[in-house]
């Protein structure tokens, strides 16, 4: 074709085979139209127009066929024009259904969504992913068979090119099958899931995605924080996949410290240094650096004052642990001298870019005079001491009127090789007399929330099973360990004292359960006695003039018992009630048979540990130390028993995977997680009472497969409806609780001997 083909009649002939009356078209028309005869071959064009007619008619107003019209032609070049009639039975297909509000949804995000996906195939994939969402959400609300639309399918259109940015199409599948499984008939649910605004979302997201997760690093990050720098706060994820226009940069607040949630490798740095990298960074701010007042100075003397500081606090930082300079710089940019032109753009961020680098590496081997000469004053200022902000700001000023330029007002600015991204965005930085925006005391201790004392550590996320659709939930219940409150050991001595009498009766026992049978074990440089024979014959040896050998002890040890032990208490709400034919409560008297438990096996030498649980909801498990694997039965351990107490509810299938990360890691032959409840799995979000039962029996399942047997000691009358469930045939339910103290510690004896 030439461009004489393209004159006003045949614009009119393409007019009257689009036949729209639309104004908004007509503007626009010539313009779309230069596009699309661009791209699209002859039968193209035909196919286009017709498509542009059938949808300007079909009563939705002007914009899908607008959106269309100017969507297409990208399309057809990303994926070909062949694709136009799965388009167009989609579009109908929504049109026949209740769905037609979701066409132009649909249609305004065609085009990033094929050249994402750059091929037919592709594409097709993605619309049959759209045609199963219509089929499965659409008419089913609450079980109703009307014309209800699918809630979910005009946020998840419009979301589409931000998650195809994020996930493959394997992924997007499972992300949008996660959504219809668990929100199909919760409407308002449904939609929050599908515009990315509910945290379920978030989370199947990031399970989906690549790269190194915050959730995932969150509890390494935590004892870095702690360990290497003494400092702590809240780590709060933000998200960097939904924002094209200005990517948010890590910073901090009254809080937490807010990181991206998920950091991709960078060369040879993992993500998970990258995380250290800015938590370094922020440490610093937070150790040295001081609030300035900013209200009348220039943006560019702002900027300069951050960069400096930024290098000052860096600085810092590397004469505590000198290995930093090798990750700053191999995450911060180095920009060539020669890369921005003064006479065309704006060259301030690149000049300041050029500094940060050359303040943080002797071998920077730039050339610029004041760039050397800044260099070295800021090094004999670093000299002194620490310095200030306020000396480094006086530094950073003095920097900008020396080096200021005409063209740094220039609109166009030169950005490649000037974003340092482990730095965070400086509003602590600054503070301002007149009122504003910008006012908020962000060097202001953070607020502790209520109920926040109690949790210790940062939460561990642990998936959930839904027995109904037989996936997990990912992330679905956070447990929050810390070591519990102490009270005073005396009381524990007075139950141990009060079961004298049982007392005795189970040390005859722990006698016998003892082991006994030793193995002897010959060859050993150092052990406890001489191995005769071997003496004799490195003696012979070294008198006939051969090397004689050096290993000629042996010693012993006791064969028979190589066991680890979990006990994992039940802390909920229902232990406050009076035991049935006892005038004490289930919580005393478990704690009496706990007390009993722990001496006993102190006694045998088991290595144990001792943790409480309870729960209110899946946002908030409580997992409370009582006894550790390193520790005695002494008045440490005793002082937490004597504090126990009972409240809330019993998630048990998030505790028990909690427990197990403990008990898996131990290198015991046999390992045994005794649970002490009083009743079936419940918490005050879970509806379906099935639904925790199924995720503990999933739970029993998943510790069975790391070879951790789990059994279950039930107070619960009514057990038997549910803990067979539950454990198979790996429980007892004791009816009469008064008992406990006593047949507690025989039923471990039972177990293990």
């Amino acid at each position: 074709m030439t461009g004489t083909e393209y004159q006003h009649p045949l614009m009119a002939a393409y007019r009257k085979q689009l036949d729209t009356r639309f104004p908004q078209v007509e503007a626009v028309f010539d313009d779309l139209m230069a596009e699309a005869l661009a791209v699209l071959t002859r039968e193209g064009i035909d196919a286009y127009l017709e498509a542009g007619r059938v949808i300007g008619k079909l009563g939705r107003g002007v914009e899908p066929m607008l959106a269309f019209l100017e969507e297409w032609p990208s399309t057809a070049k990303a994926v070909g024009e062949a694709t136009l009639p799965e388009v167009m039975a989609l579009i109908q297909r929504m049109q026949k259904s209740p769905n037609g509000r979701a066409i132009t949804p649909f249609l305004q995000t065609l085009a990033p969504v094929a050249r994402r996906l750059q091929s037919a195939g592709q594409l097709q994939y993605y619309l049959d992913i759209t045609l199963d969402f219509m089929a499965r959400t659409t008419g089913s609300i609450h079980g109703h068979h009307t014309t209800f639309p699918s809630p979910g399918l005009p946020e998840f259109f419009a979301q589409a090119p931000n998650l195809l940015s994020q996930l493959t199409l394997a992924g997007l599948k499972n992300w949008v099958e996660y959504g219809i499984r668990n929100y199909r008939t919760h409407p308002e649910r449904q939609k929050d899931y599908f515009s990315l605004q509910s945290a379920d979302a978030r989370a199947v997201l990031q399970r989906e995605r690549h790269g190194t997760l915050l959730v995932d690093v969150e509890r390494k990050l935590d004892l870095y924080l702690r360990g290497l720098w003494q400092d702590h706060d809240h780590l709060v994820p933000y998200s960097t996949a939904f924002d094209e226009i200005r990517k948010p940069v890590p910073y901090y607040d009254k809080l937490g410290i807010r990181l991206p949630d998920v950091y991709d490798d960078a060369g040879e740095i993992s993500g998970i240094d990258r995380y250290r990298a800015v938590l370094a960074h922020i440490v610093g701010h937070r150790r040295w650096s001081e609030a300035q007042v900013a209200d009348n100075w220039s943006p560019f003397q702002r900027m300069a004052v951050e960069f400096f500081e930024d290098c000052r606090i860096e600085t810092l930082l590397i004469r505590e642990y000198p290995g930093l300079r090798q990750l700053f710089l191999a995450l911060h940019p180095k920009p060539l001298e020669t890369a921005c032109d003064p006479e065309t753009t704006s060259c301030l961020r690149h000049r300041m870019a050029m500094l940060s680098r050359a303040l943080l590496d002797p071998d920077h081997g730039y050339a610029d005079a004041a760039l050397n000469d800044f260099v070295s004053r800021f090094h004999a200022v670093m000299a002194e001491g620490e310095s200030s902000t306020k000396e480094i700001a006086a530094l950073a000023l003095s920097y900008v009127a020396k080096t200021r330029r005409q063209s740094d007002q220039f609109a166009r600015v030169h950005f490649d090789d000037t974003v340092v991204d482990y730095r965070d965005d400086n509003r602590q930085l600054w503070k301002f007399i007149e009122a504003g925006d910008e006012e908020e005391a962000f060097d202001e201790k953070r607020k502790i929330e209520p109920g926040e004392a109690i949790r210790g550590l940062p939460p561990r996320h642990y998936p959930e099973w839904d027995y109904s659709s037989q996936t997990y939930r990912p992330d679905w219940a956070s447990v929050y360990e810390a070591l519990h409150a102490s009270g005073n050991p005396a009381v524990i001595d007075t139950l141990l004292a009060k079961h004298a009498a049982l007392a005795k009766r189970l040390k005859k026992m722990l006698d016998l359960l003892k082991p006994r049978d030793k193995v002897r074990i010959r060859y050993q440089e150092e052990g406890s006695e001489l191995d005769l024979d071997v003496a004799i014959r490195s003696l012979i040896d070294f008198k006939g003039g051969a090397t004689p050998d050096p290993r000629i002890n042996m010693s012993h040890k006791t064969s028979g018992r190589d066991i680890a032990v979990m006990l994992l208490l039940d802390l909920s709400e229902s232990l406050n009630e009076k035991a049935a034919g006892s005038g004490q409560t289930i919580l005393e008297l478990s704690q009496e048979a706990v007390s009993l438990l722990a001496w006993s096996i102190e006694k045998l030498g088991d290595p144990f540990a001792i943790a409480g649980f309870h729960s209110n909801t899946r946002h908030d498990v409580r997992y409370l130390h009582i006894k550790g694997y390193g520790e005695h039965f002494n008045d440490d351990v005793k002082a937490r028993l004597a504090a126990m107490e009972a409240g809330y509810s019993t998630r048990m299938g998030a505790a028990m995977r909690h427990a197990a990360h403990t008990l898996g890691a131990r290198s015991a032959d046999k390992k045994l997680m005794l649970i002490l409840t009083d009743g079936r799995p419940s918490d005050v979000d879970a509806h379906d009472e099935r639904l925790l039962i199924e995720d503990a029996r999933q739970a029993v399942k998943e510790l069975d497969r790391e070879n951790i047997f789990t059994y279950c000691i039930s107070l619960d009358p009514r057990a038997d409806e549910y803990v067979g469930d539950i454990f198979g045939r790996q429980f007892t339910v004791i009816d009469h609780i008064e008992r406990l103290p006593e047949r507690l510690p025989q039923l471990f004896m039972a177990l293990t001997k």
